[in-house]
């Protein structure tokens, strides 16, 4: 499964995943948005929903423990991605990330960071956004190397997963 997302400089990107939704989820989210505005007042805030009825049984089990991501490798192969960085954005959250977004676009997005090391899908869109920016302000090759050993340490504990 691959997803256009915005890469290093603002260049779109294609992520590779494995397939953890039903085949029509962007479809499908739309139509619950449109029906229910606690659910669309859930995804404007965190942009993802804590009991995602459209995630497969297999997809649940891969994003517990992250394997969804593993794909991933091959972005960094390509040069598009960074094993640490700022997750990369959908294109359609760019108005949300408002003035934050052109220094985000000046690192190549990672397979982990500091968002899924500190609390993962526990923490809202904005509470990312803070995070991507002090990464940005504060890397170091010793930061990347804390931030694998605390995203292996989450993983195997389950915390913040939803």
């Amino acid at each position: 499964f691959t997803q256009k997302r915005i890469g290093y400089k603002g260049k779109k990107i294609r992520i590779y995943k494995f397939r953890t939704m039903m085949k029509d989820a962007e479809k499908k989210l739309e139509e619950m948005m449109r029906d229910n505005p606690e659910i669309r007042e859930e995804y404007l805030t965190n942009k993802k929903l804590e009991n995602d009825p459209r995630i497969t049984k297999v997809g649940n089990i891969l994003r517990k423990t992250s394997l969804d991501e593993f794909p991933q490798f091959i972005n960094v192969m390509k040069g598009e991605m960074s094993i640490v960085g700022p997750r990369p954005y959908l294109e359609r959250e760019k108005e949300d990330m408002g003035d934050k977004y052109e220094s985000v676009i000046l690192t190549k997005p990672g397979i982990t960071g500091l968002w899924q090391a500190s609390g993962r899908s526990e923490l809202e869109f904005s509470e990312r956004l803070v995070l991507d920016q002090y990464y940005i302000r504060n890397w170091t090759l010793w930061f990347d190397i804390v931030i694998i050993l605390k995203t292996i340490r989450a993983v195997f504990n389950k915390t913040g997963e939803k």
